[in-house]
């Protein structure tokens, strides 16, 4: 059956009633609007949107549920990065007509796993139809606490970068299957001070810079010590992209209790120092000494 034979209506009838509720939710899909429960006064709310895109962010042979998968954790990833807890998603579903059911059922499959396991309700979203390529947009709401969130901007000179995980490859499969840093960053913020930290969702090579110029710094990176996945070179680790792994900044006074604890923590996730934050100034002085030119990640729009 395809959706041009089903509809709209009879599509939804069909997806809806599948989808797990948390008791913060008053109202969700099939009304106007989602209606849920405030996440408190100490704490503030992270709102999200992302997106995947056929042809870009997946193939057409890709299994469905593995893009669903991918299409909620993208977002998930980005509250990983601000320490967030998510709540709640709408999900927007925009596809051709000739589309067969069966694969939005298996989409829908695994945006449903993804998002249980972070136990996040979906409550709403859209659907349209389209003569352009399928894509699931994801927005995402949750919370962090004010003493806890993060963001880019806050790297300061001397700051040690770090980076989770292994780095490159992900076109192998990585990509449709990984799981966002959500635990390990919540651990991060209880535990330290940190100072900066994004998700590498374009490449260390795009986004390390991202980070250092929000902040307002220069880095300086030792190439040789980058974590590689299997089968993935230096060139693979900085402009593949999509590796969904945490880059962080955090005090040089910080470093050997982060390494121990993080070892007895999570001893099956490498945590590994790759450079350096340097002072503006010094950028000023020796751009190529503490802004090396690495080759780009992924990049939209060229």
């Amino acid at each position: 059956m395809k959706l041009s034979d089903l509809g709209e209506d009879r599509l939804l009838a069909r997806l809806l009633p599948r989808l797990p509720l948390s008791k913060s939710v008053l109202a969700g899909a099939g009304d106007d609007c989602a209606v849920v429960r405030s996440p408190g006064e100490n704490k503030l709310i992270l709102l999200k949107t992302d997106c995947v895109v056929e042809g870009v962010h997946f193939r057409r042979s890709d299994a469905a549920a593995a893009v669903g998968w991918k299409a909620m954790m993208r977002p998930l990833s980005d509250f990983a990065a601000m320490s967030g807890l998510p709540q709640f998603a709408l999900v927007t579903l925009i596809a051709p007509g000739r589309t067969s059911v069966r694969k939005i059922d298996n989409f829908y499959r695994g945006l449903q796993r993804a998002a249980a396991r972070f136990d996040v309700s979906i409550v709403g979203g859209e659907t349209s139809g389209t003569h352009g390529p399928i894509t699931i947009s994801v927005s995402v709401i949750g919370f962090v606490e004010k003493d806890r969130w993060v963001s880019r901007r806050g790297g300061k000179a001397d700051d040690d970068l770090f980076v989770t995980g292994r780095l490159g490859g992900s076109i192998r499969g990585k990509h449709l299957r990984f799981v966002p840093r959500i635990e390990e960053a919540r651990w991060l913020t209880e535990k330290f001070s940190v100072h900066a930290m994004m998700d590498l969702s374009d490449g260390l090579g795009t986004d390390l810079p991202r980070l250092a110029k929000a902040s307002n710094v220069g880095f300086k990176i030792d190439i040789q010590s980058l974590p590689l996945a299997s089968g993935a070179k230096i060139d693979n680790a900085i402009s593949d992209g999509e590796d969904f792994e945490l880059l962080l900044a955090i005090s040089p006074r910080e470093r050997k209790r982060l390494e121990k604890t993080w070892r007895k923590k999570f001893p099956r996730l490498p945590l590994t120092r790759i450079g350096q934050l340097f002072p503006q100034s010094a950028v000023n002085a020796s751009p190529a000494r503490t802004n090396p030119k690495l080759k780009s990640g992924f990049v939209h729009f060229k």
